[in-house]
């Protein structure tokens, strides 16, 4: 794989109607398995809760998915909830508007505190992933999670909020592909190519915080990750900074505990029952 160029026409060079299908069925399997009466899923307005929605549909037809859209009135963009609304009215699916700043209010004055930036955004998550597991229970769904494998690689999701669900069938596709299969499945344009954002407090953008781009990080991971090329090489495939390609490496190292089950310490040698 040495001397090969690592291009985002390359990684995004895929057949995205055998794609669908396929997640379609692993969708519909995850169902089933579950003998669950269909989805639930967070719109967001962004590309991934998009393509997300429209791969439930896909595989499950509308009448089996329930959207909720989730925004903090005291921090989401207009246009966001705006986009919401159009995708779940274009895929015909029925959906809940639940504005979460009131449940945010009220865990801050029940705790008495007013927590920094990060933590509250992170709350925000938290709270709509407790609501999305709530009509779950309540009418036998599943979560649908709606994120990627940049993000999961890199560990920009929150643990136990958006990271947390019964399946994640976009976690094999990194955003860049994830833009194009949104196209494919009818996702407009203005959305599928929508700079990312968490939103989770005012003005956060997903690049600016990173300091890279998706692109950028898309080349990056599938280099070290599918290629498996050292950084130095990495960065001589993609023609990218080395100083990139550690960012992303410790950006993946450090989130690592959130992609793993929490340890539990090896104590075998002393819970063995003992027999004389």
């Amino acid at each position: 794989m040495m001397g090969e160029s690592v291009t985002l026409e390359r990684i995004t060079r895929l057949d995205y109607g055998k794609v669908a299908d396929r997640l379609a069925e692993f969708v519909r399997g995850m169902v089933s398995s579950a003998s669950a009466e269909g989805v639930v899923l967070g719109v967001s307005g962004g590309v991934d809760s998009a393509a997300a929605l429209a791969l439930a549909v896909k595989a499950l037809g509308p009448d089996a998915v329930l959207a909720l859209i989730l925004p903090d009135s005291s921090v989401t963009p207009m246009e966001d909830v705006e986009h919401a609304h159009m995708l779940v009215e274009k895929f015909n699916v029925s959906y809940k508007t639940i504005d979460i700043k009131p449940i945010v209010d009220a865990y801050l004055a029940a705790s008495g505190e007013m927590p920094d930036r990060k933590s509250l955004g992170n709350l925000r998550a938290r709270i709509r992933m407790s609501l999305l597991y709530l009509y779950a229970n309540m009418e036998n769904r599943l979560v649908m999670g709606t994120g990627d494998r940049s993000e999961i690689l890199i560990g920009y999701f929150t643990k136990y909020g958006d990271g947390a669900a019964d399946m994640h069938p976009l976690g094999c596709l990194y955003k860049s592909q994830v833009r194009r299969l949104a196209l494919h499945l009818g996702v407009p344009r203005e959305v599928a190519f929508k700079p990312s954002s968490p939103r989770l407090w005012p003005g956060q953008m997903a690049e600016e915080e990173l300091g890279l781009s998706y692109d950028e990080i898309d080349l990056i991971l599938y280099a070290l990750f599918d290629l498996k090329l050292k950084p130095e090489e990495a960065a001589a495939a993609t023609g990218l900074e080395i100083w990139k390609v550690r960012k992303v490496l410790e950006l993946h190292e450090a989130s690592r505990h959130k992609r793993e089950p929490p340890p539990v310490p090896p104590v075998e040698e002393y819970v063995r029952p003992y027999y004389l």
